[in-house]
C-alpha cells in the first residue's frame, strides 16, 4: 500500500504528446514479490517504495529514523535495552519479515523477524520497498502482516565515486563533542573497475551517547535512582563491501560486519559507608551488551536456453550477543569483577533459489523456487543462560513454492500460488495467496490480495525455562503455529493536469487480518504460580485508509489518513474483546528551488489514542479488565538540504520531534511482577537538531 505520505512515489509517469503518439516513461521498478522486475504500474502487488530522495530528506541513518512517519506503522524503542521493533497492522516483529536483497536479515532474537530498526543501516540503500499482507508464499513462515524489503545500490555512473560524510545531532537539549548528541561518520568508495565489473565498501560509526533527560549518568554517586541514562547510550560500528558482475549470468557477493555496543547503568547505588573513616565508596552493578553480525550474500541470476530466468542466493549469516557485567566503583572510575558471558546467539545458513519462463505460454509465467533456512543458536535471556547451561536448539525449515502470473487480458491479470513448508519441528504448513489486478479504461486500477501465511513459535515461546523462588515461566515444545489470513482491496487513480506539469494521485484502501491459535502466556497453576505458552487466543485488525500525492512542477504534497480497529479473544482470560479503534494521519510538503539547489522538506504524523484491555486485581483480589488508554503524540520534522560546489557538497539541516515528544501518558500498561503499571512511555527523546556534510567526489 502506498499510503505513507513521502514525497517518493511507488510510480512516477511522465506522458508526453509526439507525433499524435504517447510515450510513457516509466521510472520506478520493484522487485518485492515479482516474478521478474517490473513498474508498480504493471506489477499485481501493491508495493510502497520509500526513495533515496526520503531518506536523504530526513536524514535517515537507520530503519527507525525513515520508519516512523509511516501510516500503520509504529516504532516501538525499548529504552532499557536500547532497542527499537516496529509494530505493523498492531502486530509486532514477529509477524512480518525484514529482508534485505530479497534475503531475511539475521538478529538477535530472530531470522527477518523482531530485528532491532536501530542496527540496520541505510547508508548503501537505493530504496525500501514495502508490501503489507500475508506473503507467506513468497517469503515463508512469519510474513503474516507483510514484508520490508531494503534494496542496496550495486552500481554507479561515475568511474569512482567517494562520498564521505559527517552528521552531527543533539539529543534533546543534550549535546557537546566528547560524551553528548549522536556523532556519525561515514565514508562509501565505490569503483567501476570496467563495463562489468562494480566495486564499493562502506564504513559508518554511530555514536549515540544516550538520553540523560532527568538521570545524571555513570558517575552519579548517590542512591537517589538518578544515576544512569534515561535512553541507554550505544556505539555502532558498520563495514559493508560489495562486488557486483553484470554480464550474461549477473553475480554479486556483499559482506557486512556489524559490531554495537550497549552500555546499561543501575540506578541503584550502594553506599559502602565505612563507620570507622566516615567515607563512602559507592558502587554499582552494571552492564554492558556487546552485539556482532556477520553476513555472506552471494546471488547468481541470468538466463539459459534463452529464456528460462534463474535466481539464487545463498547466505551464512551469524549474530552473537555477549554480555559483561561488572561492580563498577564510582569514585575512581574503575571495573572489577568482570565476567563475560554469550548471551545470544544465531548462526544461519540460508539459500534461496527460483526458475520462471521455462515454460514456453504467452500469457502466463509460472515461478517455482526453494527455499532453505538451517538455523542453529540458543534462546533470549529469558532462558536464564547465564545461571546454567545454555539452551541450545535448532529451527530448520525447506520449504517449496510455486506461483503464476496470469494475463488474462490486457488490463486483467491475477496471480496464484502456494508453498509447502517442512520443518524439522512441526508438521508440514500450507501457505496460500490469490492476487489480481484490473485496470479500468480511466486508468483506475484495483488490486485484491487474499492469502494464509503461518508464524511459527519463537524460541522463547518454545524453550524458555525460567524458574527460581520468585518465578515460574516455561515454553512449550508442543506449540503449534498461529495461522495467519488477510485480505486486501486497493483502489488507485492518478489524473495529469497543466499538460502533463500536474498531477493528482489518490488511493482508498482497506484491509483485514485474522490470527487463530495465537500464542500467550498462560497461567498453569495458581499455587505455587506457575506460566507457560499455548496456543489459546485469536487477533482480529481492519482498517481503512485514504491517502492523496499531489505534484505540481517542484511541490510535492503528500496526505494520508487510516482508521483501524483491533480485537482480541483472550481465553486465556475467560475474556472477548470488543474492537477497539485508533486514527493515524499524516502529511509532508516538499519543495525544490533549482535555482539555488535547494530542497526543503517538512513530515508530520499524528497517532491517535490507542486503547487496550488489561487485566488488574480489584480490591477483593479478584482479576477484572478495564479499558487502558495511550495518549494521542505527534512527530513533525523538518529540514533543508542545500547543493553547493556544483552538486559536490551537500549539506543538510534539520529538526526532528519538532513537538518536542518525550513520555506519553498511559494506563494501558500491566505490571510486571515485582513492579507496578508505568503511567507513562517514554517514546522519544525530545526535540533534536542536526546538520549533516556529505561531499560527493565522482569522476
Amino acid at each position: 500500500m502506498i499510503i505513507c505520505v513521502y514525497s517518493s512515489y511507488a510510480q512516477k509517469e511522465i506522458k508526453q504528446k509526439a507525433n499524435n503518439t504517447w510515450k510513457e516513461n516509466i521510472k520506478e521498478v520493484v522487485v518485492t514479490g515479482q516474478i521478474n522486475p517490473q513498474s508498480v504500474k504493471k506489477s499485481v502487488y501493491e508495493v510502497k517504495v520509500i526513495n533515496r530522495k526520503t531518506i536523504e530528506n530526513l536524514a535517515a541513518n537507520n530503519l527507525a529514523d525513515v520508519l516512523n512517519q509511516s501510516l500503520n506503522i509504529n516504532i516501538i524503542p525499548n529504552t532499557s535495552t536500547g532497542k527499537s521493533s516496529v509494530n505493523l497492522f498492531g502486530l509486532d516483529g514477529q509477524y512480518f519479515k525484514i529482508l534485505i536483497d530479497n534475503i531475511p536479515m539475521v538478529n538477535d532474537e530472530g531470522m527477518g523477524n523482531m530485528a532491532d530498526l536501530t542496527q540496520i543501516n541505510l547508508d548503501d540503500v537505493e530504496r525500501i520497498e514495502i508490501v503489507e499482507g500475508a506473503m507467506g508464499v513468497e517469503y515463508g513462515a512469519n510474513a503474516v502482516s507483510g514484508i520490508i524489503n531494503i534494496i542496496t545500490k550495486k552500481t554507479t555512473k561515475k568511474n569512482w565515486e567517494i562520498i564521505p560524510f559527517i552528521q552531527e545531532e543533539s539529543i534533546g537539549n543534550e549535546y557537546n563533542l566528547s560524551n553528548q548528541g549522536r556523532h556519525i561518520q561515514s565514508i562509501k568508495i565505490g569503483k567501476n573497475i570496467n563495463e562489468k565489473w562494480y566495486t564499493n565498501a562502506v564504513f559508518t560509526r554511530n555514536d549515540f551517547n544516550g538520553f540523560l533527560n532527568e538521570q545524571k549518568g555513570k558517575n552519579h554517586p548517590f542512591n537517589d535512582g538518578l544515576r544512569g541514562h534515561e535512553w541507554l547510550p550505544k556505539l555502532q560500528n558498520n563495514l559493508k563491501a560489495l562486488v557486483n558482475y553484470r554480464g550474461k549470468v549477473n553475480a554479486f557477493y556483499k559482506f557486512e560486519y556489524f559490531n554495537e555496543d550497549v552500555n546499561r547503568y543501575s540506578r541503584e547505588v550502594r553506599t559502602n559507608f565505612n563507620s570507622a573513616t566516615q567515607t563512602s565508596n559507592p558502587s554499582a552493578s552494571d552492564e554492558y551488551f556487546f552485539s556482532e553480525r556477520m553476513i555472506h550474500h552471494l546471488n547468481l541470476n541470468g538466463k539459459f536456453h534463452k529464456k528460462t530466468h534463474f535466481n539464487i542466493s545463498l547466505s551464512y549469516q551469524q549474530q552473537v550477543r555477549d554480555i559483561e557485567q561488572f561492580t563498577y566503583r564510582i569514585l575512581p572510575q574503575e571495573r572489577i569483577n568482570v565476567e563475560r558471558t554469550e548471551f545470544e546467539s544465531r548462526k544461519v545458513f540460508f539459500t534461496r533459489g527460483t526458475l520462471n519462463d521455462f515454460i514456453k505460454l504467452s500469457n502466463i509465467n509460472i515461478q517455482s523456487g526453494y527455499e532453505l533456512n538451517l538455523i542453529d543458536g540458543f534462546s533470549s535471556p529469558m532462558s536464564n543462560p547465564l545461571s546454567g547451561d545454555q539452551v541450545n536448539r535448532s529451527l530448520n525449515s525447506y520449504d517449496v513454492f510455486t506461483t503464476a502470473e496470469v494475463k488474462a487480458t490486457d488490463r486483467l491479470s491475477f496471480r496464484p500460488g502456494a508453498r509447502l513448508m517442512l520443518t524439522n519441528k512441526f508438521n508440514p504448513l500450507l501457505a496460500a495467496s490469490f492476487t489480481t489486478k484490473y485496470i479500468f479504461k480511466n486508468g483506475l486500477e484495483v488490486r485484491g490480495i487474499l492469502g494464509r501465511a503461518p508464524r511459527t513459535p519463537n524460541y522463547d515461546e518454545l524453550y524458555t525455562f525460567f524458574v527460581d523462588s520468585n518465578h515460574d515461566v516455561r515454553g512449550n515444545e508442543a506449540l503449534q503455529p498461529e495461522i495467519g489470513t488477510s485480505s486486501f482491496l486497493h483502489l488507485k487513480k492518478k489524473f495529469w493536469f497543466n499538460d502533463y506539469n500536474s498531477s493528482w494521485q489518490t488511493k482508498l484502501s482497506s484491509w483485514y487480518i485474522d490470527v487463530k491459535d495465537r500464542i500467550e502466556l498462560t497461567v498453569t497453576n495458581n499455587t505455587p504460580l506457575q506460566f507457560q505458552y499455548n496456543n489459546i487466543d485469536l487477533f482480529r485488525t481492519w482498517g481503512i485508509e485514504n491517502s492523496h500525492q499531489i505534484q505540481h512542477h517542484n511541490f510535492g504534497f503528500n496526505l494520508g489518513i487510516s482508521l483501524r480497529g483491533i480485537s482480541q479473544v483472550l481465553d486465556s482470560s475467560n475474556f472477548n474483546d470488543d474492537f477497539l479503534y485508533t486514527i493515524q494521519a499524516n502529511a509532508n510538503l516538499t519543495y525544490k528551488i533549482p535555482k539555488w539547489k535547494t530542497n526543503l522538506a517538512l513530515y508530520y504524523k499524528y497517532n491517535g489514542p490507542q486503547y487496550q484491555f488489561i487485566q488488574e486485581q480489584n480490591e477483593a483480589g479478584e482479576t477484572e479488565f478495564r479499558r487502558g488508554k495511550l495518549n494521542p503524540f505527534s512527530w513533525f520534522d523538518a529540514s533543508i538540504r542545500k547543493s553547493f560546489l556544483n552538486q559536490n557538497l551537500d549539506v543538510s539541516l534539520g529538526a526532528r520531534n519538532l513537538l518536542d515528544v518525550t513520555r506519553v501518558n498511559t494506563t494501558a500498561a500491566e505490571g510486571g511482577a515485582h513492579s507496578e503499571a508505568a503511567s507513562n512511555l517514554l517514546l522519544g527523546y525530545g526535540r533534536s537538531f542536526f546538520l549533516r556534510i556529505q561531499y560527493n567526489l565522482n569522476f
